[in-house]
């Protein structure tokens, strides 16, 4: 064990502990959950929007949790969900992970993109117009939320839904508070609520424990591991830089001792912005 004290500080209220102990409790780290208010930085249901990008909130969640708690070592995650930008009829689920440790001085972000997700959300005017959306997502294992779908400030978000006659009852609630008549009913996508979801966070978590128990062969430190590429493989026929990554590369985020595996080849004309403007 690197670290003296191994206790990591887990910021969330939603239970997202139940998929990060399988990994880190075995390798001897502690898991201290803090129970802040992460809500306020933004919530799936639209009733709070997200203050920054889901990168900046997950590392606002994590510095949060170390300053209550008053440790060296936290620990949070943040999920974006909506359709693929590429492939737009499908939906994408994006988690990020940070580990923030102040014992060594670095910071590791770790995400996981995905097209296995059950979010989706429909606009409905009674029980039967949700019966689609309650079978693909895989209620009531997967909960729902329902909201009016022109959502005015203070109008009730019934989240957590797992029975029939709740989800039954929200829309025909609701659906009378928007102007258009309808409710929108939602995937639940806090991980308490989404086993899909929780499943990728175990996941992320099994990468971290990889990481930690990689050290810097110049250093010691442990997180050694996969950065961002390195983008410019040159132009088969000019030998301009394109997009194209030319390498790969791990490195230490303590004293940036880092290893590059560099591709072979070069990049088709296609993609060079002298030689394909």
């Amino acid at each position: 064990m690197t670290y003296s004290n191994p206790r990591i500080a887990v910021t969330t209220l939603h239970g997202k502990t139940a998929a990060l102990a399988p990994a880190l409790m075995p390798k001897g780290f502690l898991l201290d959950l803090v129970a802040a208010d992460t809500d306020a930085l933004g919530t799936f249901s639209g009733d709070i929007e997200r203050q920054g990008t889901p990168g900046e909130v997950v590392l606002a969640k994590a510095r949060l949790g170390m300053k209550i708690s008053g440790l060296s070592l936290g620990l949070a995650t943040e999920a974006s969900f909506g359709p693929d930008p590429l492939l737009g009829f499908m939906a994408v689920h994006h988690e990020i992970l940070a580990f923030i440790d102040d014992v060594h001085g670095q910071v590791l972000l770790l995400d996981h993109i995905s097209h296995d997700t059950n979010w989706q959300s429909k606009t409905v005017r009674s029980m039967d117009e949700a019966l689609p959306i309650m079978t693909s997502t895989g209620f009531p294992e997967h909960a729902l939320l329902v909201r009016p779908n022109i959502l005015t400030p203070g109008a009730p978000v019934y989240k957590g839904i797992r029975s029939r006659d709740d989800l039954s009852a929200a829309i025909d609630e609701l659906a009378p508070l928007s102007r258009d008549g309808l409710a929108r009913v939602d995937t639940d996508m806090r991980a308490h609520m989404n086993p899909t979801r929780m499943h990728k966070i175990a996941l992320l978590a099994e990468r971290l424990v990889q990481r930690l128990c990689t050290h810097c062969s110049a250093c010691t430190a442990p997180g050694f591991g996969a950065q961002s590429p390195l983008y410019g493989l040159p132009c088969a026929d000019c030998g301009a830089p394109t997009g194209h990554i030319r390498a790969e590369r791990d490195g230490c985020g303590v004293c940036g001792h880092e290893t590059l595996y560099l591709r072979s080849g070069y990049a088709d004309p296609g993609a060079c912005p002298f030689c394909n403007p």
